[in-house]
């Protein structure tokens, strides 16, 4: 299908005409600022493109530069081109003796083990603080002349939206479009933002986490968990049996749910679901919890004490006190070690940072909405962080510990510490021509046309809290199932020809819950942003659509730009972890 370029021109010209603010033709739009969307704009532009960056938020970088400095990857052979060429950025900064300003040395840091830990031989570094991160973006961003679009978001108004088809099941068939997203039959033709302002383009990539533009663009999508029935995987949907399995993320055994303890005509406490946990198996609409990626620092100099957030909603808490009560004795948090004394905090056993359960509006919520769960996300863990380092029904030994610990002055100084990327784990996912599934990751099934490989865990967080028969409360939806390299189908970004020609989905791509469980990871996202514009760049070289691009033409490229698409081609490395 042969690209009507000369068709462009004229569609600008009639949108000018409506009295629209009309931006020139790009080559490529990318709606989006997220770590995808800057490898994908870099690519663009070493291949000869236009481009521009629209990002509704006032940050760049997504995850990557909020806070998520430890990097997960499972096997780090598998991360080439751009991509890894952050990760070498990373450590060329740190090789500079002024990188490390907080009286720290390089070989405190680099003294244990794991996964974003350089080895001696790596010229990469795996671990980073949030501002170091956007530091080398903005360099990016400079070296390659990127114009970049801050605050205006896509009008979202008319988007498609996914309904339960059926036993829980929910999709969004492919229709038109909303008002955001201009089209001329199955190719977009421009970016309509809520400030009337219009983006025209060949081509369009959706860099956001939510698929926000996939929506907008009619492309059929689903949210929550494929039931068991949907691919034939035995990891998807409801999954109670293998959460009551990862102990070390279960509430205590015995917790009581009821906000007066003993009566459930009282009612249930904050984050337990009255509905569930359903059938074994089932689809449902629930997805793995949400949270912010704390940096924080022990450092006194550099340290802003936990404050007690207005309004505290102690009840909220109900169920960290509870479960310290039955003789839980941790620090519920995994405080992994970035430079200059600063950690990347993430979520850690039964009732941590993750405020499971209230985050099933967010991928189809409006912007408003979205903000309103972001407030109450950050209200929760900024309560939970006070309360652990300060509530008397926390064990003082815990108190002692996280009292140590707080926000960081040098960091995400605008929020006193406090990033504005809260970690959308799961949005909408994309239903493509190929589905990522569960088969794909342990290699029962492999794809033919591999535009980069995934390699950590099947991993979902809690999903749900409920109630069990003996009147106690349990999480469900935890899994970590290790996988070996896998590669990913250039067919699972793009959406069906019928439905968008010219659109990249890197982030919100076709898989299935726990497919995305693996792919989820940001470096891969990188990865498949520069692949996505890559194809981009070849479709208008050649005057053809997307899914006409030919595969063996794009893999050279892809290759011949350092990216590594088959396991032959990954020397050693872990297993997932």
């Amino acid at each position: 299908m042969k690209l009507p370029q000369l068709l462009i021109p004229l569609i600008a010209s009639c949108l000018a005409a409506t009295g629209a603010e009309v931006e020139p033709t790009r080559d490529v739009v990318i709606y989006g600022g997220t770590s995808a969307g800057i490898a994908a704009a870099v690519q663009v532009k070493k291949m000869g493109g236009s481009v521009i960056v629209i990002e509704p938020g006032k940050r760049i970088g997504g995850l990557t530069t909020g806070g998520l400095g430890q990097t997960d990857i499972g096997n780090k052979h598998v991360i080439g081109g751009i991509a890894r060429q952050f990760y070498r950025d990373v450590r060329s900064w740190y090789e500079r003796p002024e990188a490390w300003t907080w009286m720290e040395q390089p070989a405190e840091h680099f003294k244990g083990d794991g996964q974003s830990i350089t080895e001696a031989h790596e010229d990469t570094q795996w671990s980073f603080e949030p501002s170091v991160a956007l530091g080398i973006y903005q360099r990016w961003i400079e070296a390659h002349e990127i114009e970049v679009v801050y605050g205006e978001r896509l009008n979202r108004a008319g988007e498609g939206r996914a309904t339960d088809r059926g036993n829980g099941y929910w999709v969004a068939a492919p229709g038109d479009g909303g008002e955001g997203v201009r089209k001329d039959g199955n190719r977009i033709t421009a970016l309509v933002m809520e400030s009337g302002r219009v983006y025209p383009g060949r081509m369009f990539i959706d860099a956001t986490y939510e698929g926000d533009l996939m929506a907008g663009a009619g492309v059929a999508f689903t949210v929550g968990r494929e039931g068991i029935a949907i691919y034939g995987e035995t990891l998807n949907g409801v999954q109670v049996k293998r959460s009551l399995r990862l102990g070390h993320h279960q509430v205590r055994p015995g917790v009581d749910p009821y906000v007066v303890p003993g009566d459930p005509a009282s009612g249930l406490v904050l984050g337990v679901d009255p509905t569930g946990p359903g059938e074994e198996g089932a689809s449902d609409h629930r997805m793995q919890a949400y949270c912010f990626r704390m940096c924080l620092t022990d450092l006194e100099a550099n340290r802003i004490p936990f404050q007690k957030p207005e309004p505290y909603r102690e009840a909220w808490y109900e169920l960290l006190f509870r479960n310290y009560e039955t003789g839980y004795f941790s620090v519920p948090w995994i405080n992994s070690a970035m430079p200059n004394r600063k950690t990347d905090t993430n979520n850690m056993f039964g009732v941590s940072t993750d405020f499971i359960g209230q985050n099933y509006g967010w991928p189809q919520g409006s912007y408003e909405e979205r903000e309103a769960l972001r407030e109450e996300h950050l209200n929760y863990q900024q309560g939970l962080m006070w309360s652990l380092a300060y509530h008397p029904r926390v064990p003082e030994r815990v108190r002692h510990v996280v009292s140590q610990w707080g926000m960081t002055k040098d960091e995400f100084v605008e929020g006193d510490g406090w990033q504005e990327q809260l970690y959308v784990r799961e949005g909408r996912r994309m239903i493509g021509d190929v589905v990522m599934t569960q088969a794909h990751c342990q290699h029962d099934e492999r794809v033919a046309d591999s535009i980069g490989m995934g390699a950590y865990n099947m991993d979902s967080h809690n999903v749900q809290r409920y109630v069990t028969a003996e009147g106690h409360v349990r999480n469900e939806g935890v899994l970590e199932v290790p996988v070996d390299p896998y590669g990913i189908s250039y067919r699972s970004i793009i959406p069906r020809a019928a439905e968008a020609a010219n659109l990249v989905v890197p982030i919100a791509l076709s898989a299935s819950h726990i497919a995305y469980g693996s792919i989820r990871m940001e470096p891969v996202f990188m990865i498949l942003g520069q692949s996505g514009a890559t194809a981009a760049m070849m479709a208008i070289r050649e005057g053809t659509s997307l899914q006409d691009v030919e595969y063996p033409e794009l893999r050279k490229r892809l290759l011949a730009d350092g990216q590594v698409l088959e396991a032959a081609a990954v020397a050693g490395g872990e297993p997932g972890a």
